[in-house]
């Protein structure tokens, strides 16, 4: 019977223009329809009905394990929302579809509607808290509150894979690149992910959950979708393993690469000087990726006594900004005052130093890093600065002007190294350094896991300047809560 029916499946599939009435084959007791013989469904609308010999594509993608049947569309998701300055909520959400609608964002640039038959949907398995989102829930950026389900930086088991996925497989445990990128455009083939040209309407780059990168809903939330999954996701060899490394393994989807972009774009090699501006998780992290890349000595800057002591925790030495010029504590620590390459981890909020550590200054590091760069050096540059900031301390830096010293950068010969990190360059070796221990990062940023209803205490948390990372953990995959 098995042999007869196979013949009968592929005369099926030759005979696309064939009556669905039609009687099939005398003796068989099959019936005849799009979905070839021994199809005895009602309807002839689910695939798991329709026989061990149906041929249709859809009953063979389930088959094949990238099946587009919800198992989960009656399953409740919450998010994160950004509800107005200082104030996330844990809320209800829609659980994803395999497409994009925001079409309705209040942010005009955001707005767009698009099929993602390239994409997967992710059961969250872990989702950090980035001092990016931060910038947002300061009310430093043009985002309006009750709408944004925040969070880019995410990993999780993949639970639905769009009629387009071919390589990811539902259950496959995957770390998501904050950069949306499409794998097609000039921008992506050229390896700059973070600028690629077809993810998000108003400029290139688009990331999940923030103001004016495209409007994709955001990973802090049970269940959440990902585009151009066969080529954005990078799957763990081992899920019991990647389980077991998890802390670690989710600072992938953002801040290890960036950190690392940070030190590898200023220069870093074996027996380089280093100074790192800033001691928040992508500070500590570049600061241990300038270990891992071979650094003699990594200075640290910043002004939270907590911060700099998590820097001293795995070799650094530091710099308080609030004691004085960075140039002079520098030379107090080499015996000269500058260094070989240096990376700004602080961005568009930066403070004054010395006197004037109270109020912002947002050219500081800027004008920091140019100081105590040697002549030829580089500066890697992935703090984040923004075209709109409507809690600038003057005019000119609500539009991003900011006073640096550019005159003192030409003259030096400084070379500058700016925007987002594109994490696939980097994501899959810091992922094996991971496995292999050869670079306990979560220790290093101090990861502290909590639950979908802790993350607005994690984040008023963060924001007084916690020296932890903060990872949601929203189905306690981990079983760490």
């Amino acid at each position: 019977m098995r042999k007869a029916a196979g013949s009968l499946l592929s005369g099926a599939l030759r005979s696309r223009g064939v009556s669905a009435a039609r009687p099939a084959f005398a003796g068989t007791g099959l019936s005849f329809s799009e979905h070839g013989p021994v199809c005895h469904c009602s309807g002839c609308t689910l695939p798991k009905s329709h026989g061990n010999f149906c041929g249709c594509v859809s009953c063979s993608r389930q088959l094949s394990g990238t099946s587009s049947a919800r198992n989960y569309s009656s399953a409740a998701n919450r998010g994160v929302i950004y509800m107005g300055p200082g104030v996330v909520e844990v809320k209800p959400i829609d659980f994803p579809k395999l497409e994009l609608d925001s079409t309705s964002s209040p942010v005009a640039s955001e707005r767009q509607k698009r099929k993602c038959n390239h994409g997967v949907i992710l059961k969250v398995t872990t989702t950090n808290i980035c001092g990016s989102d931060q910038h947002m829930v300061r009310g430093r950026t043009s985002l309006p509150g009750g709408h944004m389900v925040l969070g880019h930086e995410i990993t999780g088991e993949v639970v639905e894979c769009g009629d387009d996925v071919e390589y990811i497989k539902k259950g496959d445990l995957c770390s998501v690149p904050f950069n949306i990128a499409c794998g097609r455009c000039p921008a992506c083939k050229r390896g700059d992910t973070g600028i690629c040209l077809n993810v998000n309407p108003a400029r290139p780059g688009a990331a999940y959950g923030y103001v004016d990168m495209g409007g994709w809903i955001g990973g802090q939330a049970e269940y959440v979708m990902v585009p151009y999954a066969d080529f954005n996701l990078l799957k763990f060899p081992d899920k019991a393993q990647a389980i077991e490394k998890i802390k670690d393994l989710t600072l992938l989807s953002d801040i290890f690469p960036t950190g690392y972009h940070g030190a590898v774009t200023a220069g870093v090699k074996p027996g380089s000087t280093v100074y790192i501006a800033g001691a928040g998780p992508v500070g500590l992290a570049s600061a241990a990726s300038a270990h891992l890349l071979g650094a003699a000595v990594v200075i640290v800057g910043d002004m939270i006594p907590e911060r700099l002591a998590q820097a001293k925790s795995f070799g650094c030495e530091v710099v308080d900004i609030s004691k004085g010029p960075v140039a002079d504590q520098i030379a107090e620590i080499l015996g000269v005052p500058e260094v070989d390459a240096a990376v700004d981890c602080v961005g568009f909020e930066a403070r004054g130093s010395g006197a004037n550590s109270a109020g912002e200054v947002p050219a500081q590091v800027l004008n920091d890093c140019m100081t105590v760069t040697r002549s030829g050096g580089n500066i890697g540059i992935p703090g984040l600065y923004v075209t709109e900031d409507p809690g600038a301390v003057d005019d000119a830096a609500k539009f991003g002007n900011l006073s640096m010293r550019l005159g003192l950068g030409w003259s030096k010969s400084s070379n500058f190294a700016t925007g987002q990190c594109p994490v696939m360059k980097y994501h899959h070796n810091l992922m094996m350094a991971i496995l292999y221990d050869k670079c306990k990062i979560a220790d290093a940023v101090n990861v502290e896991m909590i639950s979908l209803d802790g993350a607005p205490a994690g984040y008023k948390d963060f924001d007084k300047g916690a020296a932890k990372k903060f990872v949601i953990d929203p189905h306690n995959s981990s079983g760490l809560l």
